[in-house]
């Protein structure tokens, strides 16, 4: 029997096979019970009815706690109802462990409980949605530079001064001298330019500015491209198709993650290169 993740049964439609999965949420209805089920490739709801796989093993499906983790075995479905699909029509389960107390259900809870138990919230339809996102922004940014020329350097994270003077810093000892989490890598982009005309680099950028807003964030990651014989109309260009190249990726590859999170993909889809058409014309003598 295969074994597959969620995220590949589409391929395997009408066939049965078997996943490793934790119990998301379930609902039960009379002689039927219905288990979402994630592995962390994406979600999918497993239907237990009880005259095909017996009472013993339809009081156990009805009695999961959240967050159990299984193997479960079935034949794949096409299911027009489902965003995603498909969904699995259970006939057997082989418990690996009952997860017992854990702490963040389907109920809504404050944004301090769930920073402090982040690990966990990852588990989340909207977390996991989030960061499959991000993983494909990370994906096609280095698709993008790849694809036009350009030579990805690492500049330093712990440097001696502020490239900038317009934050704040995190201050550290760099065995016994003074140094500091970088705040830009724009200096050894420009230095590597210089070397290899078209650089980028991509990595984590602090600020040590106190701030509650969305506006304002400690830590985060941040693209630093330098090109050398460039002029700023050239500039422009590349920034342009690099920011549309993002968007029509993720629509392209994360459309069940953008559904999930709620987001109008129709103003997305307009996002193509140029922006603005007046760019690209020949301006007048008048």
């Amino acid at each position: 029997m295969k074994k597959i993740t969620i995220a590949e049964m589409a391929k395997y439609n009408g066939q049965t096979v078997k996943l490793g999965a934790w119990v998301a949420n379930k609902r039960s209805s009379g002689k039927i019970a219905f288990l979402q089920l994630r592995d962390g490739s994406g979600f999918v709801q497993a239907v237990v009815v009880k005259e095909e796989v017996g009472e013993a093993l339809f009081a156990t499906a009805k009695g999961f706690t959240q967050e159990t983790s299984l193997y479960v075995t079935g034949e794949v479905k096409e299911d027009t109802r489902s965003s995603f699909g498909y969904e699995l029509a259970v006939s057997g389960i082989e418990v690996l462990h009952e997860a017992k107390d854990f702490p963040i259900t389907p109920k809504e809870h404050g944004t301090e409980f769930l920073m402090d138990n982040r690990h966990l919230w990852l588990r989340s339809r909207k977390q996991h949605a989030i960061m499959k996102i991000r993983n494909e922004i990370i994906r096609a940014t280095y698709e993008f530079f790849n694809d036009n020329g350009f030579v990805k350097v690492d500049p330093p994270i712990l440097t001696g001064s502020a490239p900038e003077g317009t934050s704040e810093l995190f201050a550290t000892k760099y065995f016994d001298e003074d140094a500091y989490l970088s705040q830009s890598g724009q200096l050894y982009m420009e230095a590597a330019a210089m070397a290899l005309g078209k650089v980028f680099s991509f990595g984590p950028t602090f600020r040590a500015e106190k701030s509650k807003t969305r506006r304002h964030l400690i830590e985060f990651w941040m693209i630093e491209p330098e090109m050398a014989f460039v002029e700023h109309a050239e500039s422009l260009e590349v920034q342009e198709q690099f920011v549309a190249h993002l968007v029509q990726s993720v629509l392209k590859n994360c459309k069940l993650e953008l559904e999930r999170l709620g987001r109008d993909t129709s103003k997305l889809e307009n996002i193509k290169a140029p922006f603005r058409a007046s760019r690209m014309m020949t301006p007048s003598n008048g």
